[in-house]
């Protein structure tokens, strides 16, 4: 990619063209009229990133149903120099396609992604009880290797798939849950933290200092007394030892609250490691709701009275 300041700006995403990364993308303004880059995983796109390729890199980071993306969240704890600058909610379905001709009782074998495969694995034990699974690298690709080769009958994909390829919808609306949404975060090289809307999230990554007892509860302690909300928390193999983890986190709130910072110096503190990957605009414009008693005033008042102490100024 050019450095040139008019060079036409290059976004990754989980290709190809029609996958839920791609829908993602569709909803980032500054992404209009850019260069969309398809990849094949995300350590490619995050590789975009960091290497100057990409100015920014569309990837799954959390699903309604199946939790947190692990690879997302192993490569944002690894790959250094990357921060969230925004989120984006998919509603997830799928549909079940197949090459034109082919019947439903036809079908032995079917390719999706696994992640895909298990949002949709009791409409398949239903519907085709002895069927096998080739995993995909995505949910189109899974449907375009049915034009491809004959490993499979039938693909768990998108719906829409057929604006794309030449294939034939068997069943629709085949997943478990209609209410399944997948959490999209856009990462980039960028610095710039966005500004505070009152309706922010801010994501991080620490580690434990030790496995002595109670560390866990002296890490959520940080936001409890503070009134911080966490609305993620999930632990992750280190990998350098059994029984090591880290925790992927994200927070209710915006690094300029008061309340957040204050925890983030907290947490600071007690943990080894802690990795900020940013704050920024939640996906659902929820207001973020605190006590008043950790409003931002609260803890300026606080830091005036400590200032005055250590001054030598007379107590009003």
């Amino acid at each position: 990619m050019s450095d040139a300041p008019d060079a036409t700006p290059v976004y990754s995403y989980l290709g190809p063209i029609g996958t839920f990364t791609w829908e993602a993308l569709r909803q980032v303004p500054e992404a209009a009229g850019a260069t969309w880059r398809s990849v094949s995983n995300v350590g490619e796109a995050l590789d975009d990133v960091t290497a100057g390729r990409s100015v920014g890199a569309m990837i799954a980071i959390e699903n309604s149903v199946e939790g947190g993306v692990s690879a997302t969240q192993d490569a944002l704890a690894t790959v250094p120099g990357l921060r969230i600058i925004g989120e984006y909610l998919v509603p997830v379905n799928f549909v079940l396609v197949a090459r034109p001709g082919v019947r439903l009782e036809d079908v032995r074998v079917v390719s999706a992604h696994p992640v895909a495969y298990a949002q949709c694995r009791h409409y398949l034990e239903s519907a085709l009880p002895d069927h096998g699974h080739i995993p995909a690298p995505s949910n189109v690709a899974a449907a375009a290797g049915l034009l491809e080769n004959d490993l499979a009958q039938a693909a768990v994909a998108p719906p829409g798939i057929t604006d794309h390829h030449a294939l034939e919808v068997l069943a629709e609306q085949i997943g478990d849950n209609p209410n399944a949404v997948t959490r999209f975060a856009l990462v980039s090289r960028s610095l710039a933290i966005p500004e505070r809307t009152g309706a922010d999230k801010t994501s991080i990554i620490a580690e434990l200092p030790d496995d002595a007892p109670g560390r866990l509860l002296e890490m959520l302690e940080q936001f409890a007394t503070r009134g911080v909300n966490m609305s993620l928390l999930e632990s992750r193999p280190i990998g350098d030892a059994l029984g090591r983890y880290r925790f992927v986190i994200d927070l209710d709130g915006h690094i300029h609250d008061e309340r957040v910072a204050d925890a983030l110096l907290g947490l600071r503190r007690f943990s080894p490691k802690v990795i900020f990957l940013g704050s920024y605009p939640r996906a659902d414009k929820r207001q973020v709701e605190f006590v008043q008693e950790y409003g931002d005033e609260v803890f300026a008042d606080a830091r005036d009275w400590l200032r005055s102490i250590l001054s030598g100024e007379p107590e009003a």
